[in-house]
């Protein structure tokens, strides 16, 4: 019975985590945003067949683009450019799993900023600051892959 109520606390977690978050990172702009670690769970979850994995990083990754009212879809878009071009040459460096998220994450916050730069430049506008906060962001983008 135990065990049933600590699942639901951590499924109660992580939602409340996956919702709350993005709208505290768009009330305290230097909170990291973990777009390439929500896209490595996406992947993780694609892998391994594990639906929550995969609703909660698309709920964080439409919640997030939302609430800083970034291109819709984009993440999720760059994730899968990611899974289908790049992800199939990781396969060869299977020995460091470490290696592979930190891989991941790098590589899916890349696409993503090259993606966002090229919407920004083909609607004369600027979605977002690219400053010294986004490479804080990326740096705990990489902790949080190397901890998972």
């Amino acid at each position: 019975m135990w065990n049933r109520v600590v699942d639901y606390l951590i499924i109660a977690f992580w939602i409340a985590t996956v919702i709350i978050y993005p709208m505290m990172i768009s009330i305290y702009v230097t909170l990291p945003l973990f777009v390439g670690f929500a896209g490595l769970v996406l992947v993780l979850g694609i892998d391994e067949e594990k639906y929550l994995y995969i609703l909660f990083s698309l709920i964080y990754m439409i919640n997030l683009e939302i609430n800083l009212s970034l291109p819709l879809l984009l993440i999720p878009i760059s994730t899968v450019f990611f899974y289908i071009f790049v992800k199939p040459k990781l396969e060869y460096i299977k020995i460091c799993k470490r290696c592979v998220y930190i891989v991941t994450v790098l590589s899916i916050n890349i696409i993503y900023f090259i993606f966002l730069a090229i919407y920004d430049f083909i609607n004369s506008q600027s979605s977002i600051n690219y400053d010294i906060l986004i490479i804080y962001s990326l740096i705990y983008d990489i902790i949080a892959a190397v901890l998972i």
